[in-house]
């Protein structure tokens, strides 16, 4: 039985290197980290199989190795091929889909703008920053549960105005 403790140090400790041996093997970052996260799994549910110790590099390197082949075969098996038109119309929609999103951000921004003082701090606070809503709560002297009903009301203010902003714009 291996021990969680040691095992996970070991796990964790060697992320970067673990990371590194699947990208050469990907070549796409994306890829890499849906790999590294399989290979993790079958790291987790094999540890007893690993004997302290030995080489975990080796043996983690094994396994990646064997999940980025069968990453590979999934991606062969999923490869959609599109043929000229059908990739014409998908950057048709790419296209309008970013022109909509930068509507969307500019009518976001004034939305912000609109909304009273409190709301607008404590989107900021959320947004901007990344604050959690205990630490919100903190520094506004508020419950987190204020600090909650706040955020609610200024997103479905958000939601309202972005919406009218659209319909304008259509």
């Amino acid at each position: 039985m291996t021990d969680s403790a040691e095992f996970i140090q070991l796990l964790t400790s060697h992320q970067s290197r673990l990371y590194a041996y699947i990208l050469s093997l990907v070549f796409d970052r994306n890829e890499a980290d849906d790999v590294l996260q399989q290979t993790n799994v079958v790291l987790w549910r094999s540890a007893n199989d690993f004997d302290l110790g030995t080489n975990f590099v080796a043996w983690s390197f094994r396994i990646a190795y064997y999940q980025v082949l069968a990453h590979r075969k999934r991606q062969q098996r999923d490869k959609l091929i599109f043929d000229d038109d059908m990739l014409s119309e998908i950057a048709h929609v790419a296209s309008e889909s970013d022109q909509t999103f930068l509507v969307r951000q500019r009518l976001m921004r004034d939305c912000i703008q609109k909304l009273n003082e409190r709301q607008r701090d404590v989107i900021q606070r959320r947004y901007r920053r990344g604050a959690t809503l205990e630490l919100i709560a903190e520094e506004t002297q508020r419950k987190v549960n204020a600090v909650k009903q706040i955020l609610f009301r200024a997103r479905e203010n958000l939601i309202r105005c972005v919406r009218a902003g659209l319909s304008e714009n259509a």
